[in-house]
């Protein structure tokens, strides 16, 4: 008789929309060390921006809270994947994403909110 390969608990394969989405977690839970407030702040995955009429299409947006909304920030999945050829450069575009994005909804630079924002 065989089992399982393995656990119920650890997926076999994960798909590149999970796997993107938890890059994005993974840099939320960096800066949520010296930034507790971002525990308000919804962060999204989407594949692709709404179409808009400028020549460069964005890798990611943000909207502060309102009319009983939390304050957003969205990381558009395929224009980053399509600027990165790796992992490891997909996970670095991603975070400067996300650092830009939290910059902006908190009106400071991005290199307050990450010191190391650029330098990788």
């Amino acid at each position: 008789m065989r089992g399982p390969v393995a656990p119920p608990q650890v997926p076999l394969s994960t798909s590149r929309a999970d796997t993107f989405r938890d890059l994005v977690l993974d840099s939320v839970e960096r800066l949520e060390r010296h930034w507790p407030q971002l525990a308000d702040i919804e962060f999204l995955v989407m594949e692709v921006p709404p179409p808009v009429s400028e020549e460069t299409v964005p890798l990611g947006g943000s909207a502060p809270a309102e009319k009983g909304e939390p304050a957003r920030v969205v990381v558009y999945r395929r224009p980053v994947e399509i600027r990165s050829k790796s992992r490891d450069e997909r996970a670095l575009l991603v975070h400067e994403v996300v650092v830009e994005q939290v910059a902006e909804l908190l009106g400071l630079s991005p290199e307050s909110v990450d010191p190391r924002y650029g330098q990788d």
